[in-house]
């Protein structure tokens, strides 16, 4: 249930399988929140994997990932850091054991037909890292939808979910996510152009804001219009750290080194300023 008014809505625990009221509450809504999904030593063992990678990315100098742009910044301190994780489940083992695990493979059936975890399409396994600094490239992103990158693979627009894994926690003074609830049921034209994609970041009258602990899970439908709003804090209590697990149907598309960049990401460039 959903409280108009003042945004608030009702948050669940995981058990064995989904409940008919969980099932429930997604299709109406097109999102779900899950507390608690992880534990903090799961949580920590996932941060310490993430730093391996962002060291070893900042070493190398590494541009792309199966044709992914990574995106660099640099935190209130002044140090390098990458914003934007793709395909983390394909160079840390230990993410790719949690993206992959039976608790995350419980999910599919939210997507109301047979699907599968993109570990080797759309981005993988992406990690948004969000801080509000001077020189960081990742503040906020511009309302939008997911399932239209269909498009720019050359398929039509299949349903799809957005698996979020909260590594840090998200609250106001982190800015954080804002959904349009129901919006995952709207027809093709509002899909596609209810709002100027990633262009604008402005405050809807019906948007509620997800806040989540660490370990926390979230679900969101693909046609459901988001944003990420800028920390009204800046330095590291503005930070936000949050993985996404693509579950997906229809046709099997894996990227290697040799894919092209989608020409979705580089809209992307709209939502960093």
């Amino acid at each position: 249930m959903i409280k108009a008014k003042t945004g608030q809505y009702q948050k669940f625990k995981v058990g064995d399988e989904l409940t008919d009221e969980q099932v429930a509450f997604f299709n109406e809504n097109g999102f779900i929140h899950f507390e608690n999904f992880f534990s903090d030593t799961e949580v920590q063992g996932m941060l310490d994997s993430l730093q391996e990678v962002q060291a070893k990315w900042v070493a190398e100098g590494r541009e792309k990932i199966n044709g992914v742009p990574i995106v660099y910044g640099h935190d209130d301190k002044g140090n390098k850091i990458v914003h934007r994780f793709a395909f983390t489940n394909l160079v840390s083992p230990y993410i790719h054991d949690k993206v992959t695990s039976h608790r995350i493979k419980m999910l599919i059936p939210l997507l109301g037909r047979k699907g599968r975890i993109g570990e080797h399409e759309k981005d993988g396994a992406v990690v948004n890292q969000y801080i509000n600094a001077d020189k960081s490239k990742m503040k906020q992103m511009g309302w939008h939808t997911d399932s239209p990158r269909d498009l720019f693979y050359g398929q039509k627009i299949s349903p799809m979910l957005n698996v979020g894994i909260y590594l840090a926690d998200s609250k106001a003074e982190q800015g954080g996510l804002r959904i349009l609830p129901g919006t995952h049921n709207q027809n093709l034209m509002k899909l596609l152009f209810r709002k100027p994609l990633y262009i604008s970041n402005k405050p809807d009258k019906k948007e509620i804001r997800i806040d989540a602990h660490a370990g926390d899970l979230t679900i969101h439908h693909g046609h459901m219009w988001h944003r990420v709003a800028t920390a009204p804090n800046s330095g590291q209590s503005s930070k936000r750290i949050v993985m996404y697990i693509p579950i997906i149907c229809g046709k099997y598309q894996p990227k290697d080194d040799y894919s092209n960049t989608p020409f979705y990401l580089k809209l992307r460039g709209f939502a960093k300023k």
